[in-house]
Formats: C-alpha cells, structure tokens, sequence
C-alpha cells in the first residue's frame, strides 16, 4: 500500500492511495468516510488486488488524507466529478474500471451519465434511485447533523451520524460547502450507461432506496445482495468479494 498526492483540477491536494497491481480500477468511498474507512481497514482493496487489479482510491476533498478548503469558490457543481476526472487525467487512463460505494457510487453514475468519464466496467455500491433523484432530502438531513452538531441528544436517529463525523475529523464548514455541490441526477440519464455494471447492496441497505430498482433502470447490469445494512455491509467481507468475483469473471 502507497500514498501520494497530487493538484486537482483547481489546485487542492488530493490523496490517492494505491495497492496491487495490474489492471487499473478507480475506487471511491462514501460521505464522510476514506478510502482507509471504506476499503483499506476490512480488507476490501486487498481482496480486489488478489484478483490482478491495482486499486486506486481517491479521497475526496473534505474527507481523509486530502484537503478541505473553506472557500466558496473551491466548491463548483459536482466538484467530486472534476476531482475524479482530475485524477484519471494525472494517471493518464485509457482503459480502466470505476467503482464506488455510496457518495462515490453516486459520483460514479454522475461521472458516466454525463459523458465525463467512460470505464469499461462500472460498480456501483450502496446507492438506490432515491439516492440520485432526491439527493435535496438527504443533503437536508447531513445539513441539520452539521448546523445541530452539538446538541443532537442520544436517541435521536442523527446522533450516530454526528458521532461518525467526530470519528472522521471531517471539517464542518468544508463539508456543508460540498453539499451544495451535488446535484440530482435525471434518473432517464441511467440510459447513458452502456458499460458492464455491477449493483451490490447491503440486504438491509434502503438508505438511498431501492438498489434494486437502480439495477433495472440500467440496461443489463448485474444486481447482488450482501449482508449488512448501509454502514454495515461495509465492514463484511462479502462486499469485498462480491466486487472482486465480478470485475474477476468481466476482466
């Protein structure tokens, strides 16, 4: 495993983090977690790379070992999607797999539909139609965890998400910034997708609702269940291998 950084497309220093080696897939995590949270600590990227894959994992700005700037400026409409295409232009990919989990799953989808970035094969983890078409609700409820952050009692469903953010060292002011930037996404795009998909989800997972019914609006993409619920699945070894087997049998 190595770290390095390098200069998004506006000069924040992002991180990437790197194990394996062969051919090269591009793995992000969700909100407010890293790619040491979501992929390295329960062994996912390990698993992955055991199948001839380099995996390349990006923090996001505002989250794990990249940068959080404070300005305004430093946060355009879909600013993960440009910090993505940033890094596959610094790698100079041409022939490469995108995957994500959650937040990285819906910049993912963002990043294709939208003709930004075209992987040969794409996953998409822990993200459901609601997840893309009625991101304003969810934004909502981060934005309330950030502006309520110390006075959300015990018992209120936000505490874990607060407390999760404490855990992270995620800068607030940063992070209510990046939630500006994302956009709903047109669900009739998913017919840009053309690429072999992969659609795995915790079997308890309806936080961005019904993955399933993401798999069947994109044409011919493989759906699977793993255990787990949203944050849950995650820490499981299941959702490692059900990634690995896939992009192993499309490879």
């Amino acid at each position: 495993m190595t770290t390095e950084h390098f200069e998004s497309f506006d000069g924040t220093r992002l991180a990437l983090h790197r194990v394996g080696e062969g051919r090269p897939f591009v793995l992000l995590h969700g909100l407010f977690s890293s790619a040491e949270m979501n992929w390295i600590k329960w062994g996912h990227a390990e698993r992955i790379a055991s199948e001839g894959f380099e995996v390349l994992m990006l923090d996001f700005r505002v989250h794990g070992e990249s940068e959080a700037p404070r300005e305004p400026e430093a946060y355009p409409q879909n600013v993960l999607v440009r910090d993505v295409a940033a890094l596959v232009e610094h790698l100079a990919l041409d022939d490469y797999d995108l995957g994500g989990f959650s937040l990285g799953a819906r910049t993912s989808l963002h990043a294709v539909a939208h003709g930004v970035l075209e992987p040969a094969h794409l996953v998409i983890g822990g993200m459901g139609t609601a997840g893309l078409g009625e991101w304003a609700k969810r934004s909502a409820y981060f934005k309330r965890v950030i502006d309520e952050f110390d006075t959300i009692p015990r018992g209120d469903p936000a505490y874990f998400s607060m407390q999760f953010l404490k855990s992270q060292g995620v800068d607030r002011v940063a992070a209510r910034l990046l939630l500006d930037t994302m956009p709903d996404l047109d669900l009739s795009m998913l017919a840009n997708i053309t690429m072999p998909t992969l659609v795995v989800c915790g079997d308890e997972d309806r936080d961005n609702g019904s993955a399933a019914e993401l798999a069947a609006a994109i044409a011919g993409a493989d759906f699977v269940e793993v255990p787990g619920t949203h944050m849950g699945s995650v820490t499981k070894p299941d959702l490692g291998n059900a990634i690995a087997e896939w992009l192993a049998a499309h490879k």
